[in-house]
């Protein structure tokens, strides 16, 4: 599987990506970092204490790492609770509706990172 292949499975915007870190060699470099980093562990902590700093900081982390590496879907969902939790913007959602879209953001970070496992496995040499 190559990186586009890759980026076609996971619903992600190559182009983007490329556009940010500007050669292929970076793009895999950080996609495999992906899957060892820490930023949804951070949301779903954030998201068992409701806690409105933390929230909007674990939101905006996963948001930036998301659009960094043209991971659309990932970075819309944080971007959506970055917006929520960002200070000075009125509550809109349920803390119910909350917790609703952070298990989504993990299910689909799960996703995520299942798929690139095995864009890892498929090129190991």
């Amino acid at each position: 599987m190559t990186l586009q292949e890759l980026y076609q499975n996971i619903g992600g915007d190559y182009e983007q990506a490329i556009g940010v870190l500007r050669v292929e060699k970076l793009v895999d470099k950080h996609i495999r970092k992906f899957t060892k980093n820490d930023v949804v562990e951070h949301l779903l902590t954030a998201g068992e204490s409701m806690d409105p700093t933390e929230l909007f900081e674990a939101a905006h982390a996963m948001k930036g790492v998301s659009s960094n590496l043209g991971l659309v879907a990932l970075s819309n969902a944080a971007s959506e609770l970055t917006e929520e939790y960002r200070p000075g913007n009125e509550r809109k959602l349920s803390d119910d509706e909350v917790k609703t879209r952070i298990q989504s953001i993990r299910d689909l970070y799960s996703l995520t990172v299942e798929k690139i496992q095995r864009y890892e496995e498929s090129t190991y040499t």
